[in-house]
Formats: C-alpha cells, sequence, structure tokens
C-alpha cells in the first residue's frame, strides 16, 4: 500500500503537470501581488490528532502568476508561530512538555480553478480552487519561558533547523473590484522533520538543564532511553485566513486581450 510520502508526491505531481493536459483558452497573463493573515497551527508529538488547537497568529506575502481562467502559480513567504502543551492537548500530559516555535517558509504551488476566474471579471469572479507544490522553511522551537530547544540538545541530538514540506489544500477566490481580489484558504504542509516541536526521539543520558530547569524532563519521571516521541510520524504546520492582492497586467499579444468583453469574460 502506498505510504503518505508517495501519495503526496504524487498529488503535487499531477497539480504542476495537470495543465498541460487541461485544454482552456489563454485569454491574458497577469500577476497579483499582495498580503495574508490568518491562523497558524501545528499537529506533531504534542497533538496528533486534534486540528485548530492553540492557534496563533501567522502572516505572509503571496505572489500569483495567472495563466489563464484555470490554472496560476503562486510563490508565498509566511511568517508563522506554532506552539502547543501537554498540559493543554492532554494527550501525555505525564510529560509536561510544551514548545513555541517559529517559521519562516518560503512555497511555491500551483493552483486550479474549478470554475473560469478573472480577477477584474464582472461574470467569472468566483471560484472554489486546490492547490499543491513544495516548500522550504527554517524553524527555530523555544520553550515558552523562551529558552532556545535546539542549542539545548534536549534529546542529546543536533538537528538541522531547515527543512522541506508538501503544502496543499483547499480555498476560494473572489473579485471585488476591477484589480483586488480576496482569497480564503487553509492550507497543510506535511514536512519532513519531526523536530518542530524539538520531540522527536528518545530521553537522553544526559539532561538538557538551564536556570536550575530540565528541558529534557521536566517531570524526572522517565529514564534515559525511553521514549520522549514519535520518530515515525513527521510533524505539520497549517494555515487558515485571508489574502488581498492587486492585480498587475502583463504585456500580452494582439490575440490575448484581457480587455475583451466576450462569452468567456466581462470586465470592468
Amino acid at each position: 500500500m502506498i505510504n503518505d510520502n508517495r501519495f503526496l508526491f504524487l498529488v503535487v505531481f499531477f497539480m504542476f503537470i495537470g495543465q498541460f493536459f487541461t485544454s482552456s483558452e489563454l485569454k491574458g497573463q497577469v500577476i497579483e501581488l499582495g498580503a495574508s493573515g490568518g491562523l497558524t497551527y501545528y499537529v506533531g508529538d504534542i497533538c496528533p490528532r486534534k486540528q485548530f488547537n492553540q492557534n496563533e497568529f501567522g502572516w505572509g506575502i503571496v505572489a500569483r502568476f495567472s495563466k489563464g481562467s484555470r490554472w496560476a502559480y503562486r510563490f508565498t513567504y509566511s511568517n508563522f508561530n506554532v506552539k502547543s502543551s501537554d498540559d493543554v492537548v492532554q494527550y501525555r500530559p505525564e510529560r509536561n512538555l510544551s514548545f513555541k516555535t517559529h517559521i519562516n517558509d518560503f512555497s511555491l504551488v500551483a493552483e486550479f480553478n474549478f470554475f473560469d476566474y478573472w480577477t477584474g471579471s464582472q461574470r467569472n469572479f468566483i471560484s472554489p480552487f486546490i492547490f499543491g507544490g513544495v516548500s522550504c522553511f527554517n524553524f527555530t522551537p523555544y520553550s515558552l519561558d523562551g529558552v532556545d530547544l535546539h542549542a539545548l540538545r534536549t534529546e542529546g541530538v543536533a538537528y538541522s533547523l531547515w527543512s522541506w514540506s508538501v503544502p496543499f489544500g483547499i480555498g476560494v477566490k473572489y473579485s471585488i473590484g476591477k484589480k483586488i481580489g480576496i482569497t480564503f484558504e487553509w492550507r497543510m504542509h506535511k514536512t519532513f522533520t519531526d523536530y518542530i516541536d524539538d520531540i522527536a526521539g528518545l530521553y537522553p543520558e544526559v539532561p538538557a538543564v538551564s536556570n536550575g530547569l530540565n528541558y529534557s524532563d521536566p517531570t524526572g519521571n522517565y529514564e534515559a532511553g525511553m521514549q520522549r516521541g514519535d520518530s515515525t510520524n513527521k510533524d505539520w504546520f497549517s494555515f487558515v485566513g485571508l489574502s488581498v492582492t492587486y492585480k498587475f497586467r502583463l504585456p500580452h499579444s494582439k490575440d490575448c486581450n484581457v480587455d475583451n468583453d466576450d462569452k468567456y469574460y466581462r470586465y470592468y
């Protein structure tokens, strides 16, 4: 049976090549620039099942290139915070572990609109869409009181603060004027690291202690070599929010006149 990682790669692969097998008329090309804001959250060793738990605020910068009414490419820089606590989630409260992590993510995704859509159109002004792609991100996990957990090596492991993810999700686009479009989306990132929460493997031989506090095992209930996290399941982070973009029209050839009021598009 196909595993989760291969399935997600197949989703991304077909998102990017699907446009080459989809017949659609190219009416023009535009770039939209804007910003996004919303709620972020994490799923991992502390919170393996609950969505939208202990939400934080996230924001981003968006650049979208549209090839037509159905397909678009989007680059996004995202500035996220995620946090979680055993005391709040109560999945394994006996550990009493917690964290807060800052994430800088750089993603490139392909978007597919279910309906014809163009920002500035009076006819094709709304569409649900799906998207998938790849991203590179860096992250820094801290304790809730501000101690750098990566530097402490709470599991005795030196791990990388850079990783890859597969961002994918769903959303709705809506044109509110000649140049302005808004998007609501739910974006999930399947990552390839288990250290966003600084929890992955076993309790270390030498505990990580700072200012008299044991950040490897705050409760003192565990011995070296006992299970601290689940290394078989990588971490996820997600974003739910709105973006607002402004449309810039690119130079186009004489047969790609996006000002035309025809059977496909009706512009302001």
